[in-house]
Order: C-alpha cells, then sequence, then structure tokens
C-alpha cells in the first residue's frame, strides 16, 4: 500500500535544521501515526510522503515557507513592560529573552510568545512559530500504511 491522501501512516521522523541540530525525533520511540491531508501536518512534509511504501525512507529539505512560514514582522508586539512586572519580579524563574510566555488570544484561546527583548519601558514577544523562517531537513521511515477508511485490527 503506497502512502495516498487519505492513509493512516505510521513513521519515525525528524526535524532538523540545515545546520544538523535536531529540532524534533521520535526514531528512539514508538512511531506516530497520522493520517494524510487531514491538515495536521503541513502540506509540504504531506507531500513528500506521498507514493512511499512500508520500509521506504527519505530525506527532504523544506523551505521555510513550506515548511512553518516566512517570520511576520507583525508578530513581533510590544507590551509595556509593567504588564509583566509579576514575571520580571520572579526569583525563581525570572522573565528573560527566550522565555516562553502563555497569552490568551482574543477567542480566548491560549497563544505561545517568546519574549525577544526587555527593555525598561516594554518587553518585546513574538508570537511567530518557533521554527518560521528556518529551512528544514524532514527525515522520515514509514512503518506501515493503513488505506483510507480502514482501520488496524490486533489480534491477541
Amino acid at each position: 500500500m503506497k502512502v495516498e491522501i487519505g492513509a493512516t501512516v505510521n513513521l519515525h521522523f525528524s526535524l532538523a535544521l540545515a545546520d544538523g541540530s535536531v529540532v524534533d525525533s521520535n526514531f528512539a520511540g514508538k512511531p506516530a501515526a497520522c493520517t494524510i491531508g487531514d491538515g495536521n501536518l503541513p502540506p509540504a512534509f504531506e507531500e513528500v510522503l506521498l507514493g512511499l511504501e512500508a520500509g521506504d525512507e527519505i530525506e527532504r529539505r523544506i523551505s521555510p515557507e513550506h515548511a512553518f512560514g516566512a517570520v511576520n514582522p507583525a508578530n513581533l508586539q510590544q507590551f509595556p513592560a509593567a504588564n509583566f512586572a509579576s514575571l520580571l519580579r520572579d526569583e525563581l524563574v525570572p522573565l528573560a529573552p527566550g522565555s516562553v510566555v502563555m497569552f490568551k488570544d482574543p477567542a480566548g484561546f491560549d497563544r505561545p510568545g517568546v519574549i525577544r527583548s526587555i527593555a525598561e519601558a516594554e518587553v518585546e514577544v513574538d508570537f511567530n512559530h518557533p521554527l518560521a523562517g528556518r529551512e528544514i531537513v524532514f527525515r522520515a521511515a514509514i512503518v506501515s500504511v493503513l488505506a483510507p477508511g480502514t482501520s488496524e485490527l490486533k489480534l491477541e
């Protein structure tokens, strides 16, 4: 069975930066399962899986625009430093550049932001995906492929 839209794929994968730094990998653990075309994987990642079969392995470079997007300058926002007063005073885990802070978006959903800089009057927060603007090296090893509309049966 080849990977096609609607198929459930069990795979080992890794995401690395162009310099070889591994960002995420499950090669040392259990394979992940995904359904091709359900929106959980970026389309460019799904495209490189199409046509593969169990036992196949691939490694592809994916451009920033097709991986996690380009950096959007509108996603860099400044807030008054006073809004972060308690976090700035926290002695156990003080707010610093690189800290991830959860914010509520207008719909009330949690949205992470990365602190980019802290000045006396304002704090700059980056709401871009942490891998935005980065070329990604996607590696995958296909463990199994289930046809669209089928489910795996386990016999014990």
